[in-house]
């Protein structure tokens, strides 16, 4: 069945109960009805059956249950008066899969793990919370569903009307998109990819040769299968068999950019880095690093950045690196979307090996420019894109002194401090000048958020520093004298912000004279991720050397991006007087100002001893603004 196949219910004939003259069913047209719906049953019984066992157990006992469904020695069966046959196949496959303890016999494969096709987002979601469901209520979910039956029938079937409201419940949250998601070839056991299972730990050419034999035998049991079972209808679709698993996985089919292509191509991101590192030629490692990706053992730590999908690949991907550093063997792959990196140590086999998957999709010449090989404790080496023509390191709360030069080796850096998890010591960042070969000829920043792309800094200044009075300023490069100022004093803020950040904007939206004495400026550092949603923190930095004074934050907001321009944020500050003070602002957009009672036009506004801290701002056009997180 196909993603986009509805359900095909049993015809009429097959619901047929036994006329007054007929007592029994005949065996063989029982399991004619069992032959036509084969693939609808084993479907059923792949979903009832527990998840704990894995997808390839699954697979197997799925197809284990149906084929002993009918009795061994018996020559007739016996149906209800008010039933037919399919459905007494159905209760009994469903019951079968629910008493279901370790099965053995055949259908059985020996050297090669089976296992459906990933699906996307909606089938990732269903997995979850169907593994997360007893036997019981993901029986009567596929019963809800799959057989479109009345929930007392579906107690009467799994002999569990609480499933049942589990199951009941699970379908309303999910609705159509888990309807449709449980008709997809992620939960087709008659779908499946191959995958060798235990050739990780075998040397090169027994496994070469393992592979060859076990592949020849499973064509051979698939096809005597599909001999004996004569299915009416194949299932639709493309069926990603063997060989198409096997194109996929195998490293002489791999992707490597030529490495001039960066050079002379208007696509300058990752599809034009070439594959370097001294193990890119190593077939054995790139063999282990594709089949880990497509199929992961228990044992394999795995990380999957947010929004980003976790399915084997499903053609030959890109090699980027690979190379032995730090005691590890890296691997990066790329496949237009994601970028994945396998790691194991350099010595012992697959034991400890780590997987990590995370967006890559429309980056471009800044944002993908390094990608993290190997994070210590401490430190992390970097790869660096064929365009970057210059690197150093600088910290950013040291915005007077230089950078100093980044030793680069094979486009890999050498060891670099990360930036503390907490507090406000010393922040290293990459400053890195993109060649005048692509015309950009730039420098911009980079710093460590713990993804596997090192974050893009930028910097937008106050409004007025354009050559327009009151201009609307854009972002820039955060290289400058001002942009490195603002950030010497917002680098502090980066430790809270979440996972997967893809970019930081300082955004300087207003100034304002302090009471008794110096100013201040206003600034929304905002983050965005590579899923789209972003965060940003408002505060207020004093220029007499005082830190930023925090003045709300908010996540999942358009704020302070292109989408989100008009802003209102306030603090309570104390002079040097000790003068307790409400001070408000508002970006250029800002034409009237109320706080603790008093009102006043333009963006900034302070009132000193305020009753309260409430702040309200109008733009021109009539907006109405609130601080950041507040109701």
């Amino acid at each position: 069945m196909s993603e986009r196949d509805e359900p095909v219910l049993p015809r009429a004939s097959d619901r047929r109960g036994p006329t007054p003259s007929e007592d029994r069913i005949p065996l063989e047209r029982v399991e004619a009805v069992l032959v036509e719906h084969y693939a609808r049953l084993v479907r059923l019984a792949y979903l009832t059956l527990p998840g704990d066992r894995g997808r390839h157990r699954r697979v197997l006992d799925a197809h284990r249950v149906v084929q002993r469904a009918l009795p061994r020695l018996a020559r007739t069966v016996r149906v209800e008066p008010d039933g037919d046959v399919y459905t007494w196949l159905r209760t009994r496959i469903v019951r079968a899969a629910l008493a279901a303890g370790t099965l053995h016999g055949v259908p059985a494969v020996v050297g090669l793990r089976l296992f459906p096709r990933a699906g996307g987002v909606a089938e990732l979601e269903l997995d979850r919370s169907l593994s997360a469901m007893t036997p019981p209520a993901r029986a009567a979910y596929a019963l809800l569903v799959l057989e479109g039956l009345p929930e007392a029938e579906a107690a009467r079937v799994t002999d569990d009307p609480e499933a049942v409201r589990s199951a009941s419940a699970l379908r309303e949250r999910l609705g159509g998109a888990g309807e449709r998601a449980l008709t997809s070839t992620e939960f087709d056991p008659c779908v499946v990819q191959t995958t060798p299972d235990d050739l990780l730990r075998r040397r090169r050419n027994h496994r070469l040769a393992a592979a060859a034999g076990t592949l020849a035998a499973l064509a051979g049991c698939v096809a005597l299968t599909a001999q004996l079972m004569r299915p009416a209808t194949a299932p639709a679709g493309p069926v990603a068999g063997p060989q198409a698993a096997s194109t996929a996985l195998d490293p002489r089919h791999l992707v490597r950019t030529d490495p001039e292509t960066w050079a002379d191509t208007s696509r300058v991101d990752l599809t034009a880095w070439p594959a370097r590192g001294n193990l890119a030629g190593d077939e054995g490692l790139l063999s282990r690093a594709l089949r880990v990706w497509n199929h992961p053992s228990p044992s394999v730590r795995r990380s999957v950045a947010p929004g980003t999908t976790d399915e084997g690949p499903a053609r030959s991907p890109q090699l980027l690196y690979a190379g032995e550093l730090e005691g590890h063997r890296v691997v990066l792959f790329h496949d237009g979307r994601r970028t994945v990196r396998y790691t194991e140590p350099a010595r012992g086999g697959a034991g400890g090996a780590a997987l990590d998957i995370a967006r890559a999709d429309d980056s471009g010449v800044t944002d993908a420019s390094a990608l993290v090989l190997v994070r210590g404790p401490s430190s992390a080496r970097y790869l660096l894109a064929p365009w970057i023509s210059e690197s150093g390191l600088r910290d950013l709360r040291a915005p007077d002194r230089f950078p100093e030069p980044l030793r680069v080796d094979g486009g890999v850096t050498r060891s670099v401090p990360l930036p503390p998890d907490k507090g406000c010591g010393a922040w290293p960042a990459l400053q890195l000048r993109s060649s005048s070969r692509i015309v950009e000829n730039h420098r911009f920043l980079l710093t460590d958020l713990g993804g596997m792309f090192p974050a893009h800094l930028t910097y937008q200044p106050l409004p007025g520093h354009g050559k327009t009075p009151r201009a609307a300023a854009r972002p820039v490069e955060a290289t400058g004298p001002d942009a490195l100022v603002a950030w010497s004093r917002t680098s502090c803020t980066l430790p809270g912000l979440e996972a997967g950040v893809r970019a930081v904007n300082t955004w300087d939206f207003a100034g304002q004279r302090l009471p008794g004495g110096g100013s201040g400026t206003w600034s929304c550092m905002r983050a965005d991720t590579w899923q789209g949603p972003g965060q940003v923190v408002v505060g207020m930095r004093p220029d007499a050397g005082r830190g930023l004074l925090a003045a709300g934050a908010e996540r999942d907001t358009a704020a302070c991006s292109r989408y989100g321009q008009h802003l209102v944020a306030s603090v309570i500050y104390r002079d040097k007087d000790g003068n307790r003070n409400l001070l408000a602002a508002g970006s250029r957009g800002v034409t009237r100002l109320t706080a603790a009672g008093k009102t006043a036009s333009g963006t900034t506004l302070a009132v000193r001893n305020p009753t309260s801290t409430a702040v309200e701002a109008r733009t021109r056009t009539g907006q109405v603004l609130k601080p950041p997180g507040t109701a």
